[in-house]
């Protein structure tokens, strides 16, 4: 197939590109929202082609896949006709939970796909026909060392993100252990919790450096109260990484016992920062356990075997 998808989310899109289809991908001279264009920090195949909106029109397009509300106009506007669509929710509702009303409500002929069974749950959708594809993961491997006695934490924008991502968290997991957070506009961070600059120090690391990066540090801290399913927990267990988590969203789903310790608990998860800071085999073991279910449960193949599925369907 033919695929017309924007570049909204580098990391889900790395995956869903791996498939067998054609993917366009807009790109404006600007290289704005709306046409960002290939990756540059993620490795894409050739198989993702750049398209200009003015040759839209001119391309022989089998599916879109919508991202975002506006987006809809976007195709009537750039391809002039409506192919058969797909609109892809990244996220857990936002407002109004759970009476939030999903965007692709009620437009006609569209099939709303979620990423994980707790948004599909949280927001409603009316008639809307709706599925569930859990994510995928390009493996890294098991790069796990633990060589550095800290704990990393990766969130964007944590300042800003407050209380959603766990920001106000971050004081009681730096006394167990020294944070590494790392992610965009994350600067001034330690200032803002009150927490000495080595107890929290903040990084902005190319994609491609982000894994061994973190594979050095003894253990994943994942303090993030409302979101969607982040995919670097996922790909922190990938890595071999111990994980220590909120047990909110899908989180319980994605690190079954073995594989971390998941409370809502604060003194029960920053116990458990602890320990594995002072147990390396401990960490080891629990990270091997990590690495196991995520590659069971969000393998790439299980992940493009289901999207494939799902995409005969809207198409036939």
């Amino acid at each position: 197939m033919r695929i017309l998808i924007w570049h909204v989310h580098g990391s889900w899109t790395t995956a869903f590109v791996q498939g067998p289809h054609t993917y366009l991908v807009p790109v404006t001279p600007d290289r704005g929202p709306d046409g960002l264009g290939r990756a540059r920090t993620w490795d894409w195949p050739d198989s993702v082609v750049e398209v200009p909106p003015e040759r839209l029109r001119d391309e022989h397009v089998d599916l879109v896949i919508l991202q975002r509300p506006h987006e809809l106009a976007l195709v009537d506007r750039w391809l002039g006709r409506r192919p058969p669509l797909v609109y892809l929710e990244h996220n857990a509702p936002d407002g109004d939970v759970p009476d939030t009303r999903h965007p692709a409500a009620d437009l006609p002929g569209v099939t709303l796909v979620h990423v994980t069974h707790f948004n599909r749950l949280m927001w409603d959708a009316g008639p809307t026909e709706t599925a569930v594809v859990e994510h995928g993961i390009v493996d890294p491997g098991h790069r796990w060392t633990g060589e550095l006695e800290r704990a990393a934490v990766v969130v964007n924008e944590p300042i800003r993100r407050g209380r959603t991502t766990g920001t106000d968290l971050l004081p009681a997991f730096a006394r167990s252990a020294p944070l590494d957070v790392f992610g965009m506009r994350t600067e001034g961070l330690a200032e803002h919790i009150g927490v000495a600059p080595d107890r929290c120090r903040t990084q902005d690391v190319p994609q491609g450096d982000l894994h061994t990066e973190l594979a050095s540090r003894r253990v994943y801290v994942h303090p993030v109260r409302w979101t969607s399913l982040g995919l670097s927990l996922l790909e922190a267990m990938h890595l071999g990484m111990p994980v220590v988590a909120l047990a909110t969203t899908e989180v319980t789903e994605a690190v079954p016992p073995g594989a971390g310790v998941v409370s809502n608990r604060i003194d029960v998860l920053t116990d458990a920062v602890r320990d594995f800071l002072a147990d390396p085999p401990h960490a080891r073991t629990v990270g091997e356990g990590a690495r196991a279910a995520a590659l069971a449960r969000y393998g790439l193949s299980r992940f493009l075997d289901d999207w494939e599925r799902l995409l005969k369907e809207v198409t036939r």
